[in-house]
């Protein structure tokens, strides 16, 4: 998997954080297609945030591929591709968070995943790329936005 952090892992612009920093230290994965990092400690001013130093308060990213990936069919008489598949591939933070103070913490889970088609991994590698490149800017640029959804129900 080409997927690999780079500690520390600098935070998008979130209103209240400045300079917000991630240290991650790599950690055991829960299947063999998968990597793992858990976060270990912050920087910059993150006020009330913590590390998920407990295993009640989990703070990891964990990548993954698909366990067998699909490959594309052949056409057929006509030349056509009858079914194609598609691999999902994705990413997963797990963060212990508190719903109640005092009480006992849940783990939130943000994903996102990427489904292509089988095939277009070599047909159309550029387009590939812009999605995933649209997909991971449009996620930065909003990034306060989709914090402040998050806290207020609110799209």
């Amino acid at each position: 998997m080409s997927i690999s952090l780079s500690s520390p892992v600098s935070g998008a612009t979130i209103t209240g954080f400045t300079a917000p920093t991630y240290t991650v230290a790599n950690d055991t994965p829960p299947n063999s297609w998968s990597k793992q990092w858990a976060v270990t400690a912050i920087g910059g001013t993150q006020t009330g945030v913590d590390t998920g130093s407990a295993a009640s308060r989990p703070w990891t990213l964990t990548g993954y591929r698909p366990q067998s990936l699909k490959t594309l069919n052949a056409v057929d008489t006509n030349g056509v591709v009858r079914a194609v598949g598609f691999n999902t591939y994705g990413v997963l933070v797990r963060k212990g968070l508190t719903p109640l103070a005092g009480q006992a913490s849940k783990t939130g889970q943000f994903r996102g995943e990427f489904s292509i088609p089988a095939g277009s991994d070599v047909a159309d590698q550029p387009n590939v790329k812009a999605a995933v490149s649209f997909f991971i800017g449009s996620l930065s640029q909003q990034s306060n936005g989709i914090a402040d959804m998050l806290m207020s129900g609110v799209l």
